[in-house]
């Protein structure tokens, strides 16, 4: 019986992908980039800007860190307002709240994550919100952080939700299960190579299995 419920924040609860997206290309227009194509910005939505711009672009940590100081630029003045919920999503909480434990843990940093989850209304749902904040550059961090702020809840009444590998690799480093969602900004086939413990299409799909999970 699941009691305790992480959820990721970008491609999870919210479609924040326009603004990431937008952010990286003029990070990397100002660099002198050329315009990159869609598919590879996708990649950025979900994992830490810092693995990112190191992984997917081959540049230095100094090069990263300038792309980031760039990056965040454009998203603090224009790309956090691109961040609707998922429908459905503010019905789920609200309902899944009443049953378990809820909190938020994202790559994003934490006072990102609080504003959007405060211009969408649903901030007060979450026992708990915890992003990167620069000390924790790994999902497996974050959720580490999230658990110690919900005060060490046993390992089998926790799940990790999320769109992204990093996800379901944050939640194996502390031995939880995860539900992989399919309506984010993973790549075919990405949370099943992960080893998701369960995948789900839909928000609707989504309240169902958690609601599931904490009558079992």
């Amino acid at each position: 019986m699941k009691r305790y419920f992480l959820f990721d924040l970008d491609g999870t609860l919210t479609d924040t992908g326009s603004g990431i997206m937008g952010s990286v290309a003029h990070a990397l227009a100002r660099l002198g980039w050329p315009e990159p194509e869609a598919d590879f910005l996708r990649q950025f939505v979900g994992p830490p800007l810092e693995e990112s711009f190191q992984n997917f672009c081959q540049m230095s940590p100094a090069e990263a860190a300038e792309a980031i100081r760039l990056y965040r630029e454009r998203y603090h003045a224009w790309g956090v307002f691109q961040s609707p919920l998922y429908p459905g999503v503010e019905g789920l909480l609200e309902r899944l709240s009443q049953k378990a434990a809820l909190a938020v843990a994202t790559s994003k940093r934490k006072a990102g994550a609080r504003q959007i989850l405060a211009m969408r209304g649903v901030e007060g749902y979450f026992q708990a919100v915890v992003g990167d904040d620069g000390t924790r550059p790994s999902k497996a961090a974050v959720v580490g952080e999230a658990l110690a702020q919900l005060e060490e809840p046993p390992r089998e009444q926790v799940v990790m939700i999320g769109d992204r590998s990093y996800d379901v690799a944050g939640a194996k480093a502390w031995g939880l299960e995860s539900i992989g969602v399919l309506y984010g900004y993973s790549a075919p086939g990405e949370l099943a190579a992960a080893g998701a413990s369960r995948l789900v299409g839909s928000v609707a799909e989504l309240e169902a299995l958690c609601r599931k999970l904490t009558e079992a």
